[in-house]
């Protein structure tokens, strides 16, 4: 990768410092924004709260936080109409303050990630489309398609690729942050499928990416987010044959140690078989009171119960079980959650590491009996989930061109831990949020005393008080403030688009240690 400008970096450390003191609350005069995308010739694709569609795309969102109110919504069609957006709202911000916010899918979970109140949403719900290219055997994916409308048309065509577990997670948003996925053994993290980026930078220019082209955007894109440009279009490598097996199974809490056992011992042991996918979750909801182990098996070929998941299916007394061979649009279906709540992601990542496992569930049940003695307004659900990411996986991100992830600096089988908190009433967000980010704080530290803690943190699961890029390690930190100098040397989404995770914002310059940085950050107060 090419060294950034001395320029370029001297813009990006003033713009660094404005970032840090601009609140994505600061004040716009959004009327003048949207008006000036209605005088540039966008009007058909601008829509204002008083428009018939405005509420639908308000409730674009999947978690109910999420739903701010812009100003106005611009939906283009097309990569041409992105730049226009991008350089009409540049163009009148040397006027009066115009910040933005970029969707894809929506499914972000806190406010102001992918949404804006006092502002513009741009929002690609109409660029949705997904064209397989047999020539080559790819498929190019637009930003605003979501996982289960890809899947119905590759499955329809024999191919699949690796991408989201649920029908509505949106395409770039996932791919950005890193990405997981069913074959995430047997390919790596869903960022490291896409051999091509078609991008929107500041400057109105629409460029591809890939190992030949802007190599450096590329890699950058695949785990920095939303810091570069606005992706249009994303080509991914497809797979042969669409069928595999998979499923639901749910048990009793009693089997608790069980499932510890068998899912520490997974993660050990799918080195050995890289078709492979296990998920374990720990549920509770107010709505069915019930205290429940939800688990996802799945297995990238037609094969009945592979031996790889012998240990979980000899668990005695389940009580459903929906495993059967099927394809990817079936299966990211039966994934989808309740609608309705106010939702949110918190996580880390630790060593697999059996004790670490059993105090994360002992925390879950301690917290569930907080909230239940707490004796709030409304439905509500926690959830704790393990997900193995085996040392392996770096391995096909290196094969593949690089990401910003930084897996490859860790030997370790780990695993990637979340709850997962929903609620009804707004009045309770910030209990919640404290909730938790006190969960998350308390388990890292029980893991760092068992010498089993890790940094990263994963992006597509973080929340906002959260610092996901800066755990990607210093190289990687470095790396993508060079590229967002180089391809946004006036920081546009560093400093117009105010939310998400902005790579401007970690450390305190370029010699910070990342996984420092995020360690510090990742505790503030919220």
């Amino acid at each position: 990768m090419g060294l950034v400008t001395i320029q370029a970096l001297s813009a990006l450390l003033v713009l660094t410092a404005y970032a840090e003191c601009t609140s994505s609350d600061a004040p716009s005069s959004s009327t003048h924004c949207c008006q000036a995308l209605v005088d540039a010739g966008l009007g058909e694709r601008v829509l204002f709260p008083d428009d018939a569609l405005y509420q639908d795309a308000v409730d674009g969102h999947w978690s109910l936080e999420a739903r701010l109110s812009p100003k106005c919504f611009v939906q283009p069609h097309d990569a041409g109409e992105v730049a226009k957006v991008v350089t009409t709202l540049v163009e009148a911000n040397k006027t009066e303050l115009c910040q933005f916010a970029i969707r894809s899918g929506g499914h972000q979970t806190w406010a102001g990630a992918a949404n804006i109140e006092d502002g513009v949403t741009l929002d690609l719900a109409y660029m949705n489309s997904t064209t397989y290219n047999p020539e080559n055997a790819t498929a190019s994916i637009q930003p605003g398609a979501r996982w289960g409308g890809v899947y119905k048309t590759l499955d329809a065509l024999g191919v699949a690729v690796p991408g989201g577990r649920a029908a509505t997670v949106g395409v770039a948003g996932l791919a950005t942050g890193g990405g997981n996925s069913f074959y995430g053994s047997r390919e790596g993290f869903v960022c490291d499928n896409v051999i091509r980026f078609e991008v929107v930078l500041a400057s109105g220019e629409i460029v591809e990416a890939d190992k030949d082209n802007n190599p450096d955007l590329w890699q950058a894109l695949k785990g920095g987010s939303g810091n570069f440009g606005v992706v249009t279009r994303l080509d991914m490598a497809t797979l042969d044959g669409i069928d595999l097996w998979g499923g639901v199974v749910t048990y009793s809490n009693d089997t608790t140690q069980a499932q510890i056992e068998a899912m520490y011992n997974f993660g050990e042991e799918v080195t050995n078989d890289r078709y492979a996918s296990a998920i374990s979750i720990w549920q509770y909801n107010t709505e069915s009171d019930a205290n429940i182990i939800i688990s996802a098996y799945d297995y990238t070929k037609p094969v009945p119960r592979p031996a790889i998941f012998d240990e979980f299916l000899a668990i005695p007394d389940n009580t459903s079980d929906s495993t059967r061979i099927t394809n990817m649009t079936d299966l990211t279906v039966e994934l989808e959650q309740t609608p309705g709540y106010r939702d949110n992601f918190y996580t880390i990542t630790f060593k697999n590491n059996l004790e670490v496992m059993e105090e994360a569930i002992r925390m879950h049940h301690e917290y569930l009996e907080t909230i239940q003695a707490a004796d709030i307004a409304g439905n509500w659900t926690i959830q704790t989930m393990f997900q193995p990411i085996p040392s392996f996986f770096s391995e096909h991100s290196v094969e593949k061109g690089g990401n910003m992830l930084g897996l490859e600096r860790f030997d370790d089988n780990l695993i990637l831990w979340q709850t997962y908190l929903a609620w009804t009433e707004e009045s309770l967000d910030e209990q919640f949020h404290t909730w938790g980010m006190n969960f998350i704080d308390e388990l890292d530290s029980f893991a760092e005393s068992k010498n089993a803690s890790n940094p990263f943190i994963y992006l597509d699961y973080a929340y906002k008080a959260q610092v996901p890029l800066a755990s990607y390690g210093e190289e990687n930190v470095k790396k993508m403030k060079a590229v967002a100098a180089k391809y946004d040397p006036e920081g546009v989404f560093q400093v117009m688009v105010p939310g998400g995770f902005k790579i401007s914002r970690v450390g305190n310059g370029e010699g910070e240690d990342g996984a420092a940085a995020a360690d510090k950050l990742k505790k503030r107060e919220l």
